[in-house]
Formats: structure tokens, sequence, C-alpha cells
């Protein structure tokens, strides 16, 4: 692998679990995670995402934010966690009652998820993602192009998949492992250990409520996982 787009690629798919959301009860197999990943990268498409455009999304640990991040890199664009005014963004995604609040640059596109948005200028992901097309077309993209972007920090595909290969060789991540991500994504080795990590093994990501608890996280602070990684050990 030597792009993100490769850790949802068709041969990925497969019954394993790859994301779980127990606060909402979802849970995404490989099969449902990859496509998923493919319509965010077609809805993108349509939105106006490019190479080298950006994707302004929240710092929230829900579903969605995962998928516009997957969905940015198999464009070859790149996202930034955390949405903040005045972004030079081609999209903001964040939660509907939250995404209109935002003053954003011309041309900007805001996308609400978590329900539909009030405003009708606001697309809803949910609704627009699940009736994108499931297939996703051969988009070359460089593995030097930069993915990920955190304050005056740039993170290129190899960047962090190599990081990542680092973590998953660190814990000796298996399929059917869960990777809790209790920091926030706005942090880069967040990123590293709490998504990219788990996909390239073939685990899970685990976006935790008060009760889950994972085979491993990447935390700040106190975790009630046996194995922890703080962020900054990571990138």
């Amino acid at each position: 692998m030597d792009k993100l787009g490769d850790l949802v690629t068709r041969e990925r798919r497969s019954d394993d679990t790859a994301l779980v959301a127990p606060r909402e009860n979802r849970r995404y197999d490989y099969h449902r995670f990859c496509t998923t990943a493919w319509k965010t990268g077609n809805f993108w498409r349509r939105r106006g995402v490019h190479a080298d455009a950006t994707v302004a999304v929240a710092d929230d640990p829900e579903p969605e934010v995962v998928f516009s991040f997957l969905g940015a890199a198999l464009l070859g664009a790149r996202t930034r966690f955390g949405v903040s005014d005045a972004l030079d963004a081609r999209v903001v995604a964040a939660p509907s009652e939250e995404v209109g609040d935002y003053e954003v640059a011309p041309g900007c596109q805001r996308v609400g998820y978590g329900g539909p948005p009030d405003d009708p200028a606001v697309a809803h992901f949910e609704r627009d993602v699940w009736s994108e097309n499931p297939a996703f077309p051969e988009t070359p993209v460089e593995s030097e192009a930069v993915a990920l972007v955190a304050g005056d920090e740039a993170f290129s595909h190899a960047d962090l998949l190599g990081a990542a290969r680092a973590v998953a060789d660190d814990w000796d991540l298996e399929p059917g492992d869960e990777v809790a991500v209790r920091a926030p994504l706005a942090r880069p080795g967040a990123v590293v250990a709490g998504v990219v990590a788990p996909l390239l093994a073939g685990g899970a990501v685990l976006l935790p409520d008060g009760d889950a608890t994972g085979d491993f996280a990447v935390a700040d602070g106190d975790a009630p996982e046996e194995t922890v990684v703080r962020p900054e050990a990571v990138v």
C-alpha cells in the first residue's frame, strides 16, 4: 500500500468489522465501509473537490468524519480536522446544527451530517452519500500528495501510511482488533494510530462512547485500554 485509497480497495471487502460507533449502535463491515468511502469520494467530486483541494471536517468522533477523510484521500485532496471561520476549503463538513454558523470562503460548500440541515442550501451527508454511485472510478493519486494538514504541518499519503505501519507493527495489530480513538483527530497522531493503523492491519476503528473499550487506544489522558499511545509519540 502506498496511498490511503489502498485501504478501501475492492479486494479488501469482507464481513470483518472496519468501524464501530457504539453511541449510535453503528457497525460497518469492510464491504459496507469500502463502499461508503467510495460513495463519499464520488459525492466530494460532485461538490467540486479535486486534487490539492481542502476538505475541512469537524473534529467529531462520528463515522461521517472518517468517511469524509477517506473520500477526500481517494481524490488526492487534503483533510483538515477542526472547523473555523473563513476557511480556505472547498467543502466544510460538520454537524447539521453547526455547519451554518461558520463563515466560509466564497465557493465553499457546506455539508451537514447527523440529521437533515434546516437550510436547503446545505447538503445532507447521509442522504446524498447514500444516493451516490457505489463504484469509484480509477483516480491516480501520488503517494507524496498531501492527505492531511494540521496547523502549518502537512502529511502525505506516504507519511501517514509509514507511521501507521510502525504503530501496527509495534502493537502487532491483527484483524478483529479494535483501536479506540480517544484523542482529537486534529492531532495527526490520532489519525495515524486511531484510523489508518487499524485499517491497514484489517482491524477496526472504534469511536467509543462512555462504556465501549477497545484492544488498544490513542489517547491524551487516561484510557481503559491496557495499551495506549499518545498522539505526539506517533508523528
